[in-house]
């Protein structure tokens, strides 16, 4: 099969989104199919206002459709609500032809949380953007629910994976981190404000803070919590050795519809400590993971669990099955034919 996939996000951004984009790419192609990936790397683009590392491409329908024609999609995939994913949005449709959408993170609090605006606007764009989809890709049940309290309901599960090849157990530590008073808390992902990262900072378990990862809200947070170490962002081993020498993963977002990280942290053997959301409240489970309100609360529980049950639970979250239900959930037709009709 032939996939074009059109994203705002990839790559050099990072964070969750292109990761999952990155490895469903690679997977996909070691099944021996092909993938096309539509980006703002290929287009002239602005920085993004308050998140200049994020492209916002000048690309219109006609543009997109050339590229996706020349490269003859047997389906066509639009995996973010930006800039490519209006104009794909409004190829496919003046071209009669069929498209599926994925709802990656909850990008109405998102938008609420940098902007201000009412997050229920938000929502009536979410629903004109995903519904003439033949289906959305959603990650979890509380996404399908929240969507379908939001009028949208042609739905397909498509789960997430972890590399466990360089998230295990076996492997080096970070001295710098294993040096630090214990218990050792971590956070990884995105240092901005919809992370809800000042609830972790906030917290009074007794321990060290550690922050791995990059943002706009870095050097701010950075100031106000001169106790918290941030390391900046960790890639591969790297990554993999900041979990491992933590006695525990914080997740304080709201936002995130999965989160990866908590996969890759029980993955090393690092229970995880989060808020009831969407996400953890779908991907954790009390043998490996506290859930609470109060997250000093979750902290302290999750700190008692087991990590070879960690280990075990994260062996259950492959790419290649979060592969192949991406591939089920695509709407197969050949672009070029239908565009000659």
């Amino acid at each position: 099969m032939r996939v074009a996939l059109v994203t705002d996000a990839w790559q050099p951004q990072v964070n969750g989104v292109v990761r999952t984009l990155s490895a469903i790419k690679r997977e996909v192609e070691a099944q021996g199919h092909e993938l096309l990936v539509v980006s703002p790397e290929r287009f002239a683009s602005l920085p993004c206002p308050s998140y200049p590392e994020i492209r916002l491409a000048l690309a219109g329908g006609r543009s997109i459709g050339r590229l996706i024609r020349a490269f003859d999609a047997d389906a066509i995939h639009i995996a973010t609500e930006g800039p490519l994913g209006v104009a794909a949005r409004r190829w496919c449709l003046a071209k009669g032809l069929r498209f599926t959408t994925a709802y990656h993170t909850q990008f109405p609090d998102y938008v609420a949380a940098r902007t201000g605006v009412s997050a229920e606007w938000i929502w009536r764009y979410i629903r004109w953007f995903h519904a003439p989809a033949d289906a959305i890709l959603t990650s979890t049940p509380s996404v399908d629910a929240a969507l379908r309290a939001h009028g949208l309901s042609r739905l397909r599960r498509w789960g997430r994976g972890v590399d466990l090849a360089v998230f295990s157990t076996e492997g080096a530590t970070d001295p710098a981190i294993m040096a630090l008073p214990g218990p050792i808390q971590l956070y990884v992902g995105r240092v901005a404000v919809e992370k809800n990262i000042e609830a972790f900072l906030d917290t009074r378990v007794a321990g060290t803070k550690v922050v791995v990862g990059d943002g706009p809200a870095r050097a701010t947070l950075a100031a106000r919590y001169p106790a918290a170490y941030f390391l900046g962002p960790r890639f591969g081993e790297a990554l993999a050795a900041a979990y491992r020498s933590a006695d525990v993963l914080v997740f304080p977002s709201r936002t995130d519809t999965f989160g990866l990280v908590m996969i890759e942290a029980l993955a090393c053997g690092t229970p995880v400590a989060a808020l009831p959301a969407p996400g953890p409240v779908d991907v954790l489970c009390a043998d490996v993971g506290a859930i609470d309100d109060d997250l000093e609360t979750a902290i302290a529980a999750a700190l008692t669990r087991n990590p070879s049950a960690c280990v075990d639970y994260a062996a259950h979250f492959t790419w290649e099955a979060s592969a192949r239900q991406f591939l089920d959930s695509l709407a197969p037709i050949r672009v070029a034919e239908a565009c000659a009709a």
